[in-house]
Protein backbone atom coordinates (compact mmCIF):
# COMPACT_ATOMS: atom_id res chain seq x y z
CA UNK A 1 0.00 0.00 0.00
CA UNK A 2 1.10 3.57 -0.83
CA UNK A 3 1.46 6.43 1.92
CA UNK A 4 2.83 9.67 1.58
CA UNK A 5 4.74 10.90 4.90
CA UNK A 6 4.70 14.70 5.14
CA UNK A 7 7.73 15.50 6.99
CA UNK A 8 6.41 19.05 8.96
CA UNK A 9 7.31 21.33 12.01
CA UNK A 10 6.47 24.28 13.62
CA UNK A 11 7.29 27.73 12.16
CA UNK A 12 9.35 27.91 15.17
CA UNK A 13 11.29 24.76 14.22
CA UNK A 14 11.34 26.26 11.00
CA UNK A 15 13.14 29.07 12.00
CA UNK A 16 15.92 27.52 14.33
CA UNK A 17 16.98 25.30 11.29
CA UNK A 18 17.47 28.37 9.29
CA UNK A 19 19.26 29.56 12.29
CA UNK A 20 21.89 26.84 12.77
CA UNK A 21 25.34 26.60 12.40
CA UNK A 22 26.34 24.99 9.01
CA UNK A 23 27.74 22.42 11.35
CA UNK A 24 24.58 21.51 12.96
CA UNK A 25 22.70 21.09 10.22
CA UNK A 26 25.24 19.12 8.00
CA UNK A 27 24.90 16.83 11.28
CA UNK A 28 21.04 16.57 11.07
CA UNK A 29 21.18 16.04 7.26
CA UNK A 30 23.22 13.40 7.88
CA UNK A 31 21.22 11.44 10.78
CA UNK A 32 18.13 11.96 7.96
CA UNK A 33 20.14 10.44 5.14
CA UNK A 34 21.34 7.63 7.01
CA UNK A 35 16.75 6.98 7.39
CA UNK A 36 16.98 7.05 3.67
CA UNK A 37 19.54 4.74 3.30
CA UNK A 38 18.17 2.07 5.91
CA UNK A 39 14.91 2.17 4.53
CA UNK A 40 15.51 2.82 0.81
CA UNK A 41 13.56 -0.74 -0.28
CA UNK A 42 10.01 1.17 0.97
CA UNK A 43 10.80 4.42 -0.30
CA UNK A 44 9.52 6.18 -3.64
CA UNK A 45 9.91 9.47 -4.44
CA UNK A 46 10.71 12.14 -1.89
CA UNK A 47 12.10 15.93 -1.52
CA UNK A 48 12.90 18.65 0.77
CA UNK A 49 10.47 21.21 0.09
CA UNK A 50 11.81 25.23 -0.03
CA UNK A 51 10.40 27.49 2.97
CA UNK A 52 7.37 28.88 3.75
CA UNK A 53 8.01 32.03 2.38
CA UNK A 54 8.91 30.67 -0.77
CA UNK A 55 5.38 29.09 -1.58
CA UNK A 56 2.36 30.24 -4.13
CA UNK A 57 -1.10 29.60 -3.32
CA UNK A 58 -3.86 29.46 -5.07
CA UNK A 59 -7.41 29.61 -3.02
CA UNK A 60 -10.52 29.25 -5.05
CA UNK A 61 -13.76 31.22 -3.51
CA UNK A 62 -17.32 29.87 -4.51
CA UNK A 63 -17.93 32.04 -7.05
CA UNK A 64 -15.47 34.41 -8.92
CA UNK A 65 -11.57 33.81 -10.04
CA UNK A 66 -9.65 32.06 -7.72
CA UNK A 67 -7.06 34.19 -5.74
CA UNK A 68 -3.42 34.18 -6.15
CA UNK A 69 -1.32 34.54 -2.60
CA UNK A 70 2.17 34.95 -2.52
CA UNK A 71 3.48 32.56 0.23
CA UNK A 72 1.93 29.86 2.31
CA UNK A 73 -1.95 30.17 2.70
CA UNK A 74 -2.18 26.89 4.93
CA UNK A 75 -3.99 28.33 8.65
CA UNK A 76 -2.49 26.84 11.47
CA UNK A 77 1.12 26.63 12.84
CA UNK A 78 2.46 23.72 11.23
CA UNK A 79 4.51 24.04 7.75
CA UNK A 80 5.28 20.88 5.20
CA UNK A 81 9.40 20.61 5.11
CA UNK A 82 9.20 17.63 2.96
CA UNK A 83 7.69 14.65 1.76
CA UNK A 84 8.46 11.13 1.24
CA UNK A 85 6.32 8.10 -0.62
CA UNK A 86 6.50 4.97 1.06
CA UNK A 87 5.36 1.50 -0.16
CA UNK A 88 4.70 -0.35 2.94
CA UNK A 89 2.14 -3.76 3.45
CA UNK A 90 0.04 -1.70 5.53
CA UNK A 91 -0.58 1.23 8.21
CA UNK A 92 0.91 -0.82 10.88
CA UNK A 93 4.12 -0.71 8.96
CA UNK A 94 3.68 3.31 7.46
CA UNK A 95 3.41 3.71 11.19
CA UNK A 96 6.70 2.26 12.32
CA UNK A 97 8.72 3.64 9.66
CA UNK A 98 6.96 7.33 10.49
CA UNK A 99 7.93 6.52 14.54
CA UNK A 100 12.08 6.33 13.30
CA UNK A 101 11.70 9.96 11.16
CA UNK A 102 15.09 11.14 13.08
CA UNK A 103 14.18 14.81 12.19
CA UNK A 104 11.49 14.92 14.86
CA UNK A 105 9.13 17.32 14.51
CA UNK A 106 5.59 15.96 13.27
CA UNK A 107 4.82 12.90 10.43
CA UNK A 108 1.67 13.05 9.00
CA UNK A 109 0.97 9.82 6.94
CA UNK A 110 -1.50 9.73 4.54
CA UNK A 111 -2.59 6.76 1.98
CA UNK A 112 -2.17 7.53 -1.91
CA UNK A 113 -5.23 7.46 -3.59
CA UNK A 114 -4.60 4.75 -6.44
Amino acid sequence: MKYVLLFCGTRAQQQAWEDMTEEARAQQYERVGRWFAENRAKLGPSNQLQPPQTATTVRFQDSGEPLVHDGAFIEGNEVIGGYAEINVADLDEALHLAKTWPARGTVEIRPVME
